[in-house]
């Protein structure tokens, strides 16, 4: 049996670890592109890849890839499929379009066309057609219009990946939990040494590398869209769950501290590690970055700083940065560290050498990982005049 070719979309920046990821699930001619890793595998991967990756957005199953030039082109490319083979006229559908350089000018009327495509299928095919319903869908169609072709995808995990479930109070502006398993990932933190957020909010970073150091699946406390899909293999699927939570650790006490100097967010971080099952695993303060010391002689530093972008205080910040240069030089002698911040003005005003930006999205909004090697006695830049 040939594989099937799939899909799976990430946070702009994350797409060479998301590769890594899913070649050590076993997927065949992982290919990266902008926004996601094209593959190649059978059912297993499909399900391991939706229970066990941390990074990726959704995992798509590609159904046909068509010569593009008008909208009645993408309405005959979804009409050819026999869409009553991968799901039943029971479940209500949702049908999302994205295009890179498409001829097409209207996507929201691709989007349509696709729809009613699908539509008059299952009523040739069935006399029945499934309702729409676009908040909480059965079943993700997916499309992707490009210069010369469309191509239509099922998605087979339903809710985006990252909705780990455990998440019961995101605060004011939270990291989506698979972009911030990412920036654990770049930071090439393992387990092994401590790690840091001393500005926790909800405790995204510390929870993410909490369950990475555990190898507890992410997705073991939700559902998937493959579950309503035809051909859906629950023995396959049970075999694949139990692998992995059989490959997961117990929680216990972790060098993983998080800290943040408002007490609401730290009821927050609690709220969320105690229903992820991992409060034992994490050491919460209430602290602020600028006057408390290191929890270890070296480790990593990993946070995701206000920026103006955010919070709009764009005084305070101007203030800010400089105070946390200072404070990395006088506590964090021998840390990697580690400021996730759309705020250009970052490396400017913290004043010390970025060893290393790696571009990441979050969202639509361009940000920078910077990496600062804390040295004692270097690494300052001179200040001006």
């Amino acid at each position: 049996m040939s594989p099937q070719a799939f899909f799976a979309s990430c946070p702009r920046g994350l797409e060479a670890l998301l590769a890594d990821e899913l070649r050590e699930f076993g997927a065949r001619n992982a290919e990266r592109v902008a926004g996601g890793v094209a593959f190649e595998g059978d059912t297993g991967l499909c399900y391991r890849a939706n229970l066990e990756s941390r990074l990726a957005t959704r995992v798509l199953m590609r159904l046909a890839r068509a010569p593009c030039g008008s909208e009645q082109d993408v309405y005959d490319a979804a009409l050819a499929l026999r869409w009553p083979d991968w799901f039943s006229e029971k479940h209500s559908i949702r049908v999302d379009v994205n295009a890179i350089r498409s001829p097409l000018k209207s996507l929201e009327f691709a989007t349509l066309r696709i729809k009613d495509a699908v539509c008059d299928r299952f009523r040739a095919d069935r006399g029945r057609r499934p309702d729409v319903d676009t908040r909480s869908p059965g079943v993700r169609i997916q499309g992707f219009l490009d210069r010369a072709s469309v191509t239509l995808y099922l998605d087979t995990s339903g809710e985006p990946l990252h909705k780990r479930g455990y998440r019961k109070d995101a605060g004011e502006a939270p990291l989506k939990e698979n972009l911030a398993a990412g920036i654990v990932r770049l930071t090439g933190w393992d387990g092994s040494e401590p790690l840091l957020d001393p500005m926790c909010g909800s405790g995204t970073l510390a929870i993410e590398a909490a369950m990475m150091a555990l190898a507890i699946p992410p997705g073991h406390a939700r559902g998937f869209g493959f579950e309503r899909l035809a051909g859906f293999d629950p023995r396959r699927w049970k075999e694949v769950r139990e692998a992995a939570l059989a490959r997961a650790q117990a929680p216990r006490k972790l060098a993983l501290f998080a800290r943040d100097r408002y007490g609401e967010e730290l009821k927050k971080a609690r709220l969320n590690l105690e229903a992820a099952g991992l409060a034992p695993c994490v050491e919460l303060k209430q602290a602020d970055v600028l006057d408390t010391g290191a929890p270890a002689g070296a480790g990593v530093l990993v946070a995701n700083p206000p920026y103006g972008a955010r919070l709009g205080e764009d005084q305070a910040l101007a203030e800010f940065y400089p105070k946390l240069g200072d404070t990395l030089k006088k506590f964090y002698a021998g840390w990697r560290c580690y400021f996730f911040s759309g705020d250009a003005r970052l490396p400017k005003l913290i004043r010390l050498a970025a060893s290393k930006r790696t571009p990441l999205f979050n969202g639509s909004l361009e940000c920078r990982l910077y990496e600062y090697r804390i040295v004692a006695g270097s690494m300052r830049k001179e200040r001006a005049g």
